[in-house]
């Protein structure tokens, strides 16, 4: 074994294969240096582990719990044991909520009526305010969209409870597509229906798969005193209202939700780099969010980015390779309820001037990898990208998209830098997304490991050859 030095830094491949100092690695070297980083990742790969131990030692990392401050211990940890050059923690004010005590949604027969009370499947959406402690009971007035409960008009919602029950369109082929088209409901609809007077909101869960495993998610309020407390339902129990609303209208809810605001907490960004032995001035991100819903392991949410990113530097520690330029892991705080991770890292960025040439994210959940998403404010960077595609096919990467980055990284756009989100085969991360059933047992260890190979590979390439 000898060093390739210049162009390849310190990576330790073959003997039989030759490397300019100057110059770029042709073809087969850089099929080397790629196939060393898979081999590293798939072979001897640790995230599917360290997830494990995630999930289980800290499961319901929200912003504020005690959970997410013992992951941000536990990834410091885990980054300074791998030797990096630099490791530390960036201090994040983040909001708290608690949900509290189990909420309740039943529907209630009239009075004298002999049918029963039927209880359903319903979490409260994070940041819901409480019901008074006997609860909320009302009828019910079910729509589809917020064109159409604004089509009603205060006189037909107010002191009801609006039941947004538009399905996922089953016929969209990318979930994600249909995710973004339905969940203005979650995020808008409660806050819409209070301002028609509204006593509570329902919301049918953000899901394809019909089950009755209710999905949380966050929901936008505003400081005016005129919010309302706000639930998911279970698919199941969404279908079960509406068939009960299209049989009797004048149906009653009864709605009880025990959460409650706590003054802002502290918490972290986690930060590890390997300085970079050229361009050390110029920075790469890889990224992941620390935090998960309260009620989740969150293992495909955000778990499986964490590990991933931990792995990138794992790694290229393990391979001996020094890059070119700074690698820097970033686990960010407060993606699900504030994004105050992200946006806090992008300010540090602004303030202090630091050169930021590409940042990529995972937070797509832990399948398999089926390419990347790129953007940048000017130029079309995922097409100078598709350069690479005969290079990452061997790991499922088959395409570059346009596009503009993950959450946590996307505040940095602004700032002139490229962005980049693994894209993965996730047809079922939204019967997991924001669940209890968001476990170590849906990860499939080859799939997490791909993903952290493709990760590493397009940092490889990014730092040899820029975008």
């Amino acid at each position: 074994m000898r060093h390739f030095m210049g162009f390849l830094g310190c990576l330790v491949l073959p003997a039989a294969l030759s490397c300019a100092a100057a110059v770029p690695p042709d073809t087969a070297d850089r099929e080397a240096a790629l196939l060393l980083i898979s081999t590293e990742a798939l072979a001897r790969g640790q995230a599917h582990a360290r997830l494990r131990t995630l999930v289980t030692e800290h499961p319901g990392r929200l912003a504020g719990s005690a959970a997410l401050a013992g992951a941000v211990r536990w990834s410091e940890q885990l980054l300074l044991g791998l030797g990096l050059d630099r490791v530390w923690k960036q201090e994040v004010p983040v909001p708290h909520w608690e949900r509290g005590a189990p909420e309740s949604v039943r529907m209630v027969p009239p009075a004298g009526s002999s049918l029963p009370i039927v209880n359903l499947a319903a979490a409260a959406l994070g940041g819901s305010i409480a019901t008074p402690p006997e609860g909320i009971s009302a009828e019910v007035v079910e729509v589809r969209s917020l064109d159409e409960l604004a089509g009603l008009g205060r006189e037909k919602i107010a002191g009801r409870i609006v039941f947004f029950n538009r399905p996922m369109d089953p016929a969209e082929p990318d979930p994600g597509r249909a995710y973004g088209a339905a969940v203005d409901q979650r995020s808008r609809g409660p806050r819409t229906a209070a301002d028609f007077g509204a006593a509570a909101a329902l919301v049918r869960s953000m899901t394809q798969s019909v089950s009755d495993l209710p999905h949380t998610g966050g929901t936008t309020y505003l400081n005016d005193g005129r919010n309302i407390p706000a639930l998911a339902l279970s698919t199941v129990a969404a279908d079960r209202l509406g068939a009960m609303l299209a049989a009797d209208p004048l149906t009653r809810v009864e709605v009880k939700v025990h959460s409650r605001w706590h003054p802002e907490a502290l918490s972290h960004n986690v930060i590890g780099e390997i300085r970079g032995t050229a361009f050390p001035d110029e920075i790469i991100v890889v990224g992941a969010h620390l935090d998960s819903w309260d009620l989740t392991p969150g293992a495909h949410d955000d778990g499986a980015g964490v590990v991933q990113a931990i792995e990138v530097m794992r790694i290229f520690r393990a391979i001996g390779y020094r890059p070119r330029h700074t690698v820097r892991c970033v686990l960010f705080t407060n993606e699900e309820n504030g994004l105050r991770g992200g946006k806090a890292y992008a300010a540090m960025v602004r303030d202090s001037g630091e050169k930021h040439v590409f940042a990529v994210e995972s937070d797509g959940g832990g399948f398999g990898p089926r390419g990347f998403s790129l953007g940048q404010n000017d130029g079309p960077v995922h097409e100078r990208a598709r350069r690479w595609l005969p290079l990452l096919q061997p790991l499922g990467i088959l395409a570059f998209t346009a596009g503009r980055g993950g959450a946590d990284i996307g505040p940095l756009l602004p700032l002139g830098v490229p962005l980049g989100n693994l894209l993965v085969d996730e047809q079922r991360y939204f019967d997991l997304h924001h669940t209890t059933a968001d476990t170590i047992e849906q990860v499939h260890p080859r799939e997490l490991h791909l993903g952290a190979a493709a990760l590493a590979s397009l940092i490889w390439l990014v730092d040899q050859e820029g975008l």
